[in-house]
């Protein structure tokens, strides 16, 4: 069965199996402690930590592992922030952080502190001097800016150059996050603090990256002990640590050819989806992007029954739709986008992929998608631009409530009244999904109409879209 999804974690690489059970004979000891059993650990251990240090790009001594890369994340922006303090409580991150992230940005706030979000365009990019104008425009001086090198869901390559050397001119450091690129390379320089997590690039899970450059002001919150100097307190899972290390050295070599070999899959994905299956929307940077993942959302479908409909189909994908969320809403990333959310399918591809795979995907997926759209009742699909057959006698407005009704049912709703109005006429859509935010004008955009805005109602908020011919 195809496994689509290492964007979310790899499988374990045959290099990290190998040197974890080794680990586990050799690197049981207690690395802090001077008889043989210890030393021998801290060698592995030293070696470990240089080898990793090696492919990010920094000293060995500006490196610590950590439980996780969301750990690392939460205590590199933690410490650099307490760091900074005299300076400043401002942090700046962008719109399409990794939600661990924002997370810690939601913390900082409810401190006391204050938060920038830099917007990003519809591929998911932050446009070139957006930091500089946030750190310019910063309601108090600037503590952190945090960048990810690549975005998680849609696979956008960040201008992580262009950021530091605007974050340098400020004074202010920059923490990138790594963990979706650092497989495949290292990151650009200029950055002062960078996180990644292993089982990204077919580590082990439960093994992250810290970062900080030497110089940079740094202070560790909660309580310390003398290992991973101060910053990760806690014995050090040594087997993982070695395994995570030994494999990123490993797929580090083989990067250039493999990505070259999956960034020609993923671009016949990219190509033929939106032949193959009628009203899709391919999202991110068609050119800078990581070379295993594509994304795409098809209208008027559901997201969660789609990939259990792909997962019945052999294939495991993952989704950013907001009926794939506990929380009922889309992702944040495609929210930042203002991207079409529904149906929204993401393809990671790992290592190895066998292209006959790819071509079964591309086979089965338009019978799939045409499946759930007439579960749905969705309207049958016309190329974008095709005028909505006249009604008899139109009216000049209609009013669908689709209030208490989930994605794709406020858009499919739409589409099937749209006709009903003459051209220049208004469809006024009455919705409490907070995915219709996203999805109509989205729907706006790839059909032709124009969408109005939207204004609150007496329950949820009604959207207006006027009819072009």
């Amino acid at each position: 069965m195809p496994y689509f999804d290492t964007a979310s974690s790899a499988p374990l690489h045959p290099v990290a199996r190998q040197a974890l059970l080794a680990a586990l004979d050799e690197g049981w000891a207690d690395p802090a402690r001077l008889y043989r059993e210890g030393r021998r650990a801290r060698l592995l251990l030293d070696a470990a930590r240089e080898a990793a240090a090696a492919a990010v790009g920094c000293r060995p001594d500006e490196l610590v592992f950590t439980g996780s890369g969301t750990r690392a994340l939460h205590d590199g922006i933690a410490g650099a922030l307490a760091g900074r303090r005299r300076v400043g409580r401002h942090l700046v991150v962008s719109a399409v952080e990794h939600s661990a992230v924002l997370h810690a940005a939601e913390v900082h706030r409810a401190g006391g502190g204050t938060v920038t979000e830099v917007p990003v365009d519809r591929t998911g990019a932050v446009a070139p001097g957006a930091y500089a104008a946030a750190l310019a425009d910063a309601p108090e001086p600037t503590a952190l800016a945090c960048l990810q090198s690549a975005n998680h869901e849609v696979g956008t390559e960040q201008p992580v150059a262009e950021v530091a050397e605007e974050c340098r001119a400020a004074g202010v450091p920059l923490l990138v996050d790594a963990a979706q690129s650092l497989g495949w390379g290292p990151v650009p320089g200029g950055w002062s603090l960078l996180t990644a997590s292993a089982h990204k690039w077919g580590g082990p899970a439960g093994v992250g990256l810290l970062a900080v450059r030497k110089g940079v002001r740094y202070a560790p919150q909660g309580p310390r002990d003398e290992r991973e100097s101060g910053r990760a307190p806690g014995f050090e899972n040594l087997p993982a640590i070695v395994a995570a290390a030994a494999s990123l050295q490993v797929v580090r070599q083989e990067a250039a050819a493999e990505a070259a070999r999956l960034r020609e899959l993923v671009d016949r994905i990219r190509t033929r989806v939106p032949r193959l299956v009628p009203e899709v929307e391919v999202v991110g940077d068609p050119v800078r992007r990581l070379p295993h993942l594509v994304t795409f959302s098809c209208l008027y479908v559901d997201g969660e029954t789609l990939l259990h409909e792909l997962d019945r189909a052999g294939f495991s994908v993952s989704s950013g739709s907001s009926c794939t969320s506990s929380t009922l809403e889309p992702s944040h990333v495609l929210r930042a986008m203002g991207v079409l959310s529904e149906g929204n399918v993401r393809v990671s591809l790992p290592t190895g992929t066998d292209p006959s795979d790819v071509e079964r995907f591309l086979e089965l997926l338009p019978g799939l998608v045409r499946s759930v759209r007439e579960r749905f009742g969705a309207p049958a699909a016309a190329a974008p631009g095709t005028p909505a057959p006249a009604a008899a006698a139109p009216a000049a407005e209609r009013v669908v409530d689709s209030l208490g009704k989930r994605c794709p049912i406020p858009v499919i709703e739409l589409a099937k009244v749209i006709g009903e109005v003459p051209t220049g006429g208004v469809v006024t859509v009455l919705s409490d999904d907070e995915a219709a935010r996203l999805d109509i004008p989205a729907w706006c955009e790839m059909r032709g109409h124009e969408y109005l805005g939207e204004r609150p109602a007496e329950r949820g908020t009604a959207y207006r879209v006027a009819r072009r011919a």
